[in-house]
């Protein structure tokens, strides 16, 4: 019999962190670009996404691009995914501007939400790798305890 417990069982790590928030992203995306006309229904879950990816970004930005930005690792994919962030701005500040039952209003949300999946799929697959390498175990961790409080807080 082990004469230790482990306490930690649930501690999370930066990545596991964002992948969590970026199923929720996925799915309301995906729920968005099924939706027609100026209903009820789209403006919720519009609503919804553009808190999600709001809180998401700020708290990305600041708890997991701020800390890769300083190392030359991966300095250049974190300015990449920041941009990324801004031409999402770009596309909802286009979607508010556009009535929900205009032609070109589905055409928009589905173009942001190419760029979200995009954006999404980058990361997980090329910025998560570098930053595994460039971040420590314990920075991991800690970013992903300061990511989930905003996100609780902003929540």
């Amino acid at each position: 019999m082990p004469l230790f417990l482990n306490l930690n069982l649930n501690i999370m790590n930066i990545f596991e962190a964002l992948r969590q928030e970026h199923e929720i992203q996925r799915e309301l995306v995906d729920k968005l670009t099924k939706t027609h006309g100026d209903t009820e229904e789209r403006k919720k879950i519009f609503e919804q996404l553009k808190h999600e990816l709001k809180i998401h970004a700020d708290a990305e930005e600041r708890h997991f691009y701020v800390p890769l930005m300083k190392k030359d690792l991966t300095q250049g994919k974190a300015r990449h995914s920041v941009a990324e962030h801004h031409e999402m701005d770009e596309l909802i500040e286009k979607l508010e501007d556009t009535e929900m039952d205009a032609s070109n209003w589905l055409k928009l949300a589905k173009e942001l939400a190419h760029i979200v999946i995009h954006h999404l799929d980058e990361e997980e697959h090329e910025v998560f790798q570098m930053a595994g390498k460039a971040l420590t175990d314990k920075q991991k961790i800690s970013l992903a305890e300061d990511y989930n409080k905003e996100i609780r807080k902003t929540r």
